[in-house]
């Protein structure tokens, strides 16, 4: 089924659906003689996994990994790192009645038309709970550029938006609440919020902000692998990403060159940041910064209209467990995929 790679020298392959036995993947191009965090590889995990608070789906899952390869007396050895995540608490008969009908907005269709076969139960291949292999390999890679700081955070639910740049902002609060947002007030109400739609059968987006600091400069490369161009990539293989800006992103389309240019200082950093860390599509030491816009969920608790396969118009009934808001869980997936990419050009730039 296509492509399942993502990375250049440190590659990662994933395999798995929602409802099969197991997810997980190979982890290549890792340096060895890292000795391995495990406990801050669980944690990540733990930061995904669903069934953690009353905002999110209800599906309980373990989200234990277990590695088989590339690892020895807790250092990697430079072989490919394997790895599984067993499913325990799938509930396939839930996704009986989709077996023949194409839910609004999901990938149901576009898989059935591609493939002439597909994985109707929880999505299959398309399902987010492939994430959870992007976290493991990232907490890898977290660990590959330990003086790097990746922070993310929900900045905004629905019209609710936090109201402090983020040089401003206390990462340290983010897990304190369970929107991953690092202000408690702007927290509160995004609760209610997702709550309150919740409630209703329906679902709401919203975006998540991260803030890379120590970043050394040279990472990315010229024209088609630019940094920020790899970065697009990994946050627009997140199910449900619907947008990708860094720096003042479309804010410049406004300003003129006077206002908008970073001006230096005498030791090469910058007196502003408005390009987000990034010129020429190459790091240049200041803090890297960018926004990921998620649309609402498209499993609704309602009734929709749709199609089966045969053109039928028929009403979609919504079951199941899912998620009234996908951004809380989706912090640490951004965290992930921003860990590959960097890691992945810190490997390229050794």
């Amino acid at each position: 089924m296509g492509h399942n790679t993502f990375g250049n020298r440190l590659t990662l392959t994933t395999f798995g659906e929602s409802h099969g036995v197991a997810i997980g993947g190979i982890l290549d191009g890792c340096p060895a003689g890292i000795a391995l965090d495990f406990d801050a590889i669980q944690y990540e995990l733990d930061r995904r996994k669903p069934g953690q608070s009353k905002l999110v789906t209800q599906r309980k899952e373990a989200d234990k990994v277990q590695f088989l390869s590339g690892i020895f007396e807790g250092k990697t050895t430079g072989a490919s790192i394997g790895f599984i995540i067993n499913n325990t608490n799938q509930k396939s008969n839930d996704y009986e009645h989709l077996k023949d009908v194409y839910r609004p907005s999901h990938a149901d269709f576009t898989y059935d038309k591609k493939y002439g076969h597909r994985d109707y139960r929880g999505g299959g291949r398309s399902s987010a709970r492939e994430t959870a292999n992007w976290v493991v390999a990232g907490a890898i890679a977290k660990q590959i550029i330990k003086d790097i700081k990746i922070n993310a955070f929900t900045s905004t639910v629905g019209d609710i938006t936090i109201d402090k740049p983020f040089q401003e902002t206390d990462f340290s609060l983010t897990e304190t609440n369970a929107v991953r947002c690092p202000d408690d007030k702007t927290a509160k109400k995004m609760a209610d919020l997702i709550l309150k739609v919740k409630k209703e059968g329906d679902t709401i987006g919203g975006k998540i902000t991260c803030v890379v600091e120590n970043v050394p400069i040279g990472l990315g490369e010229p024209i088609f692998n630019k940094l920020q161009a790899q970065l697009a990539k990994a946050m627009f293989s997140i199910n449900a990403v619907k947008g990708f800006e860094y720096g003042t992103g479309f804010c410049a389309a406004a300003m003129k060159g006077s206002e908008h240019n970073d001006l230096f200082n005498t030791d090469g950093t910058t007196q502003s940041n408005l390009s987000g860390g990034i010129q020429g599509g190459i790091s240049n030491g200041m803090a890297i910064y960018f926004r990921v816009g998620f649309k609402p969920v498209a499993t609704l608790m309602r009734d929709q209209e749709s199609i089966d396969k045969d053109g039928n118009k028929v009403i979609v009934k919504g079951k199941g467990r899912h998620d009234a808001c996908v951004v809380p869980r989706a912090v640490p997936i951004v965290e992930a995929m921003t860990a590959l990419v960097l890691a992945d050009f810190w490997l390229m730039k050794l």
